[in-house]
């Protein structure tokens, strides 16, 4: 009898293709920071992570880069891009609007994701205060606190949007977060996470949109000023 390893057979009895479940994986990823511009993906060692054929990786990784969140290099190699400068600043733009109209949206949410935003703020804070900063968890808890904003405006196609910006970005914002403790320690972050909760609260969708645009803004700011995005 064929043996199907656990995760394929977890993948395969949840909704949705095995192109669908590696491409929400691969997202997940770049989504968070755990791939670093410029990082070298190897779709044997996906497939073989995940429990699966070569194929749906081959198709998953087609999609992301249709999305150009990788990019398929000479020899077929797949890479994560090296975001410009000037990219960045289009997509923060952009995210700026998108993000922020999501924020005021969100003013309308019910108490259960105003619960689950308040949470997610507790956890960035908590992991902002403390003495040695667990960076990788900072990430998360940055990107969660973010994406329970942006389900709280109880949109599904905002949120699409939003996360294909992600795509693009995340492997940008979140490298810095996690290589730059400072930033933590400065608490502007927080202090813009905090303020877009009392604006969730409140139902004042302009504080809220203010909020999260200066969150948007104050990361792309600190990003740019460290030079490492060619011009």
């Amino acid at each position: 009898m064929l043996h199907v390893p656990a995760y394929q057979e977890e993948l395969e009895a949840s909704a949705g293709t095995l192109t669908d479940r590696v491409y929400r994986h691969l997202a997940d990823r770049l989504v968070g920071g755990r791939f670093a511009p410029g990082d070298k993906l190897s779709l044997r060692a996906v497939a073989e992570a995940l429990g699966v054929s070569i194929m749906p990786v081959r198709e998953a990784v087609s999609r992301l880069a249709a999305e150009g969140a990788l990019e398929v290099e000479p020899k077929k190699a797949v890479a994560v891009p090296l975001m410009r400068a000037a990219q960045f600043r289009d997509v923060t733009r952009v995210r700026i609007e998108i993000e922020g109209a999501a924020a005021a949206m969100a003013c309308g949410a019910d108490r259960a994701a105003i619960r689950e935003i308040a949470a997610r703020e507790k956890d960035f804070r908590d992991l902002s205060r403390a003495r040695a900063p667990d960076l990788a968890a900072a990430v998360a808890a940055n990107q969660a606190f973010h994406f329970a904003v942006y389900r709280a405006a109880g949109s599904a196609e905002l949120l699409a949007i939003i996360e294909r910006l992600w795509l693009r970005v995340g492997p940008v914002i979140n490298l810095d977060l996690r290589e730059n403790p400072q930033r933590l320690k400065l608490g502007e972050a927080m202090a813009f996470h905090a303020a877009a909760l009392a604006a969730i609260r409140a139902g004042e969708a302009r504080k809220a949109r203010e909020a999260i645009a200066g969150d948007i803004r104050g990361a792309s700011n600190f990003i740019l000023s460290r030079g490492r995005l060619p011009e």
